[in-house]
């Protein structure tokens, strides 16, 4: 058994905790210990463990548009895409790539040839006067014309229902590129979550996230040492970033240390993070 603090993280209703002066807190092999049901807090549900299926790049994306626009037609039956759909996103396709290969560049070009114009006014030589350069968007492509706003989004939504549906194979999800590449579990024996700490008037907040890894990781363990001698002790495991802690700090300054270690399966995995402190009270 072991000494039980109110500030130790524990709970109220805890079968094993036992109150008097001073409480304590049965142990397993203590006589009278009831084994923890296994909780269902700690078990997040699991993220595919993919990455994204579209490019971060703007020239990956066109050739993702490109792609899924020039082979959606060929799975529309399979798919039980209606005319409709398919039409809609053929056409907002087009006009993404449209946007993203020839009117943005040239965009660019045009805003480059405008400040080296305004250069020219203010220090140029020469005694004829200037023209302004004058922006003149590149033809649109045949069979392609502009659309509502919100042409990715409504792609995206496609894809959604193509997946909801059921009827996308992986090898046809592949083919459309809706699906990401299988992303790369982390080194468990290395793995170390970086936390922040700061006192504010509602208690300390601790900032912390999943570096990466949400798919492969149930929670963080974050411990706390009061500055009391008692050392470290369990303050949360928590599966959603960010925490507080709450407790009532002490009349006197004190020095309240954190630190915290990644939770797969129930266990611990990697290291611990590099100690944070903040100083409460007074």
């Amino acid at each position: 058994m072991r000494t039980a603090y109110w500030d130790s993280g524990l709970r109220f209703d805890d079968p094993n905790l036992r109150w008097g002066d001073p409480s304590y807190l049965l142990e397993p092999g203590d006589p009278g210990y009831v084994p923890p049901p296994e909780n269902p807090t700690l078990k997040k549900t699991k993220r595919m463990r993919r990455n994204s299926y579209f490019p971060i790049r703007q020239s990956d994306q066109i050739v993702w548009l490109t792609n899924f626009c020039n082979k959606l037609g060929g799975y529309s039956a399979t798919l039980g895409l209606s005319a409709g759909q398919l039409a809609t996103a053929t056409a907002d396709c087009g006009w993404l790539i449209y946007v993203l290969q020839s009117w943005l560049p040239a965009s660019r070009a045009w805003a480059m040839a405008c400040t080296d114009a305004a250069t020219a006014a203010q220090t140029g030589p020469g005694a004829v006067a200037m023209t302004l350069p004058v922006f003149t968007a590149p033809a649109l492509p045949a069979g392609v014309a502009a659309v509502a706003p919100g042409a990715l989004d409504r792609v995206f939504a496609l894809i959604q229902t193509i997946k909801d549906t059921g009827q996308a194979t992986e090898a046809i999800a592949t083919d459309l590129g809706i699906i990401g590449s299988e992303a790369a579990a982390p080194d468990f024996a290395t793995l170390q979550p970086a936390i922040k700490a700061r006192a504010t008037a509602s208690g300390v907040e601790i900032d912390w996230n999943w570096s990466g890894f949400a798919a492969f990781l149930d929670a963080l363990l974050i411990q706390v040492d009061r500055g009391d001698g008692q050392g470290y002790r369990l303050l949360v495991h928590d599966t959603t970033p960010d925490y507080k802690d709450t407790a009532a700090p002490a009349a006197a300054l004190t020095r309240w240390t954190y630190r915290a270690i990644y939770i797969k399966d129930d266990g611990q995995v990697g290291l611990w993070s590099n100690a944070v402190s903040v100083t409460v009270g007074g």
